[in-house]
């Protein structure tokens, strides 16, 4: 991901998510080179941004903080195929535990999470706002 990146994943944010990212978190994101690892995903020849994942690696662990698809690319396997190339990245570079958090009522991304081997850890009582509602906390051995 790259400050040009902005305006698509943004838009992205917006229509994904109750309680968006706001701009100031993104470029904070990629200028944080020394844990932070924001990629995005581009289809076709006018590379338009499809999809992003934000994760921070932390020695041997990673925690995913953000990942989204554009609406009009839901259901084709973007999302997972983000995950799996991550997953696969990070356990070359020796990484041996993932963590993420997830609203309660996001099933489909529950239903990626638990199809990839993800298991719940705990439960965050009302941690999101807007509404509010719990966060599960899944992690990942890898």
């Amino acid at each position: 991901m790259e400050v040009e990146d902005l305006p698509a994943v943004l838009a992205i944010e917006k229509s994904s998510f109750p309680n968006p990212w706001h701009e100031v978190t993104f470029r904070g994101e990629i200028l944080n080179e020394e844990i932070s690892f924001p990629l995005v995903v581009v289809h076709g020849s006018e590379k338009k941004v499809i999809g992003y994942i934000i994760y921070w690696q932390l020695k041997d662990e990673i925690m995913i903080n953000n990942i989204a698809v554009h609406q009009d690319f839901r259901g084709l396997g973007v999302g997972e195929a983000m995950l799996r190339d991550v997953l696969e990245k990070v356990r070359g570079e020796g990484v041996v535990f993932v963590s993420l958090e997830v609203r309660f009522s996001n099933k489909p991304a529950r239903a990626l999470y638990e199809k990839l081997g993800f298991r719940v850890l705990s439960i965050r009582e009302k941690y999101y706002i807007n509404p509010e509602e719990d966060a599960l906390v899944l992690g990942l051995n890898i």
